[in-house]
């Protein structure tokens, strides 16, 4: 009897050994068609997600939420960034937005500025408020449970091919030099926005579509198979250069457009979605392992601004019904 009890540690052992990470899903809701808060909750939980993103604190949304055992990455919305250089409004964020969630959703990360750029007006805050928010979470005794990040997109990467000599640009550097080494002294990790979609529609003429969509054959001159891990590699080597090898990165968006522009549509979204699925189980040339990643997004946004493409991103249609076969986990 011991030994099948020895063989069964063993086996258990040797299966978290191999876990992956699971796959999140970003929730916007710039749209007017959109299901209701606990209907997209419940979706979530049939289809096996159980990561997602929320740009700002909605409470309908926190409430759906609750017991659902579902990690959560949360944005501060950028309206509030400003304000939370007052260590007092920070308090309050998290007194209102966090702490009475705490104990039955699993909030895991708090994101305080996304894509948030050197030149911004909102930059001069990101780190204060990084520090405030920090405060706040260890004076509720939640720092255990809750990291505090930023998500970066990947305009602060320059000389990102070959991705070793991926380095924060010298505009970037200023800004993200400080964020970074709170990022390290907390044990946080970084997290980015890596779209080899964008990439590619802005560099045709040196990325192939197989390359951005994983379906490239064989290795090109410097060993790397697609422009996902190529982007993301770029990234650890910036951070390798302002002594951060250590921090972690997690992918907090990824996806591509369905409708709206050059090389969008449904058979390419489906295929990058469906590889970076199959891919992010085993890491990229510089750090193999699990990624953590969160595909974007759940629905299609038809009130977003900007490209076309803005709308077309989403996994699901507004009725819930599936725009692709996908399996999540």
């Amino acid at each position: 009897m011991s030994i099948i009890f020895l063989l069964v540690g063993i086996l258990s052992i040797g299966l978290k050994l191999t876990a992956v990470e699971s796959i999140g899903v970003c929730y916007g809701m710039i749209g007017n068609n959109l299901p209701s808060r606990q209907d997209v909750v419940n979706l979530y939980r049939s289809r096996g997600i159980n990561q997602m993103r929320l740009y700002f604190p909605d409470e309908q949304a926190l409430q759906a939420l609750r017991g659902s055992n579902i990690e959560l990455i949360l944005d501060v919305a950028r309206e509030t960034l400003n304000s939370l250089r007052n260590a007092n409004e920070a308090t309050n964020w998290v007194n209102r937005y966090v702490k009475p969630y705490a104990r039955d959703v699993k909030i895991k990360y708090i994101t305080v500025g996304n894509e948030i750029k050197p030149y911004d007006s909102e930059a001069q805050s990101i780190l204060p408020a990084m520090q405030n928010i920090q405060n706040a979470i260890s004076a509720a005794n939640l720092q255990g449970q809750i990291k505090v990040s930023i998500a970066i997109d990947m305009t602060l990467i320059g000389n990102s091919y070959p991705p070793n000599n991926g380095v924060f640009t010298d505009q970037a550097k200023p800004y993200i030099q400080p964020i970074i080494n709170f990022l390290k002294n907390n044990g946080a990790p970084l997290l980015a926005n890596v779209y080899p979609y964008f990439a590619y529609i802005n560099n045709k003429q040196s990325i192939s579509l197989d390359y951005a969509l994983f379906r490239q054959q064989g290795n090109n001159q410097v060993g790397y198979r697609n422009l996902f891990d190529a982007q993301l590699d770029s990234v650890y080597a910036a951070l390798e250069k302002v002594g951060a090898s250590g921090v972690k990165i997690v992918v907090s968006e990824s996806g591509w457009p369905s409708a709206g522009g050059d090389s969008a549509s449904t058979d390419n979204a489906a295929t990058y979605y469906r590889n970076l699925i199959n891919h992010v189980r085993n890491g990229t040339p510089k750090r193999p392992g699990a990624i953590e990643t969160y595909l974007f997004a759940m629905f299609d946004e038809n009130q977003k601004t900007g490209a076309a493409t803005e709308q077309h991103f989403g996994l699901f249609n507004p009725n819930r019904t599936p725009k692709y076969q996908i399996s999540f986990n």
